[in-house]
């Protein structure tokens, strides 16, 4: 199912351990969420509840638009990634990504905050689009992939609920990141190929301040 297929493809990217299945948090009824999030416009949310006492655990659900699905799994984008289905797969990924990092990191017990969550997930959107299109179409580089991903895309102010900059700064920072991530995968052979699958597996385990660090002496 394609949602197993995502939360595969970013575990074997960054070789990661994640116990959970994502679909045993999925919740497609936007009837069924808590009221204060139900109001929202958003085909995707990823609702996470604090433990009430030390040492609890959180509880997640990764709330995907039903219609929103449906359109995924009519057109595939493991199968074919195109201009047509691009923008949900986006959509669904950036779910899968938070739920993966939310979890990923919790399992170390180490705290995230909205500004790397996000960024990360811009990040994944990128690297596993790359590796979707390179998969179908050996021969041909996206070269107009980082440009549809940070160029052409837009904060929708609905959605955004009074974080509009939080969005802009993780999809600056992670412009800046895919932008030298393009440049090496660019000339790249086999060898140095997993020299970037490294760094990428380097910079998923890195503190937010650790991340940001980085891109800046990326500059």
């Amino acid at each position: 199912m394609l949602l197993r297929s995502a939360q595969r493809l970013i575990g074997g990217i960054y070789d990661l351990g994640v116990d959970y299945d994502v679909y045993d948090f999925l919740v497609t009824d936007r009837a069924s969420l808590p009221p204060q999030v139900r109001a929202r416009a958003s085909r995707e949310d990823l609702i996470v509840a604090q433990p009430t006492e030390p040492g609890g655990e959180i509880a997640l659900a990764l709330y995907l638009d039903r219609d929103l699905l449906e359109r995924l799994r009519c057109e595939d984008p493991m199968r074919c990634l195109h201009a047509g289905n691009v923008a949900d797969w986006w959509m669904a990924l950036e779910g899968v990504s938070h739920f993966v990092y939310l979890a990923w990191n919790a399992s170390h017990d180490r705290p995230v905050s909205l500004l790397e969550l996000e960024m990360q997930a811009e990040v994944d959107k990128y690297v596993t689009s790359y590796w979707l299109l390179r998969r179908q179409s050996p021969e041909h580089f996206p070269a107009e992939l980082r440009r549809a991903l940070f160029e052409r895309t837009r904060i929708d102010p609905r959605l955004a609920d009074g974080r509009e900059d939080l969005y802009r700064h993780a999809s600056r920072y992670a412009e800046r990141f895919c932008r030298r991530l393009e440049h090496l995968l660019r000339g790249a052979r086999a060898g140095e190929r997993r020299g970037v699958l490294a760094e990428l597996r380097r910079f998923y385990r890195y503190t937010n301040a650790r991340k940001l660090a980085h891109i800046e002496r990326l500059a």
